[in-house]
């Protein structure tokens, strides 16, 4: 029988990209735990299109 855990699937999306006007978008899928995060998640990732570290959040 398959355990029912609290981990959820979450795909994590570039804030920057979305401003700077150009093609395509740069997402990440990660694993959170919703009990111990409720709240969206916010990392800092590479993007290979801006070629450089930015935030990326949680999104729905």
């Amino acid at each position: 029988m398959a355990k029912k855990g609290n981990r959820v699937q979450v795909i994590l999306e570039c804030t920057e990209h979305k401003t700077s006007g150009q093609p395509g978008t740069s997402r990440y899928i990660t694993v959170k735990n919703k009990k111990n995060t409720p709240e969206r998640m916010e990392l800092k990732k590479f993007n290979p299109i801006l070629k450089k570290v930015t935030v990326h959040k949680e999104i729905k």
